[in-house]
């Protein structure tokens, strides 16, 4: 999947008083944590996502599934790109990691997505303007960064 031909649907961010390499390994397991939940599962079976467990190599890297995303590219402490697809929608979510001054990192995760139909146009109300995905995202992104604090 070619995640540049998907609209852009929204970009958030926080700064982790940690180093790339700890926020990069506290963002797979708060993914694995987040995505692993039987929740997760059942959300998954719900819309029809292609990829419903947990697969492939550990930590996450190309290859490596979750339920809901397949990992496209990993790049160690750079970014992790996370492709999808269900019913409603076709997706990507990209997180990159930007080392500030003063030893912290710069996690951000934007969101695209295309959502066909009337079926799709549903869902993004349901999920996007709603609100739902931002809150959910805030909160994956103040977990990653609670988990590199306690790192150091």
């Amino acid at each position: 999947m070619d995640i540049g031909t998907l609209p852009r649907v929204d970009e958030h961010a926080v700064v982790v008083p940690a180093t790339a390499a700890e926020v990069w390994d506290a963002l797979g397991e708060t993914l694995e944590q987040s995505f692993g939940r039987p929740r997760s599962a059942r959300y998954a079976r719900l819309v029809g996502v292609a990829d419903r467990a947990a697969s492939g190599p550990r930590p996450l890297a190309k290859g490596s599934a979750l339920p809901g995303f397949r990992v496209a590219d990993a790049v160690p402490g750079q970014e992790l790109v996370l492709v999808g697809r269900h019913h409603f929608s076709t997706y990507a979510l990209v997180f990159r990691l930007d080392s500030t001054d003063g030893g912290s990192t710069r996690l951000r995760a934007e969101s695209r997505a295309r959502f066909p139909g009337p079926g799709g146009a549903l869902y993004r109300l349901l999920v996007v303007s709603s609100g739902a995905h931002a809150l959910l995202t805030g909160r994956l992104l103040a977990a990653v960064g609670r988990r590199a604090g306690q790192v150091r």
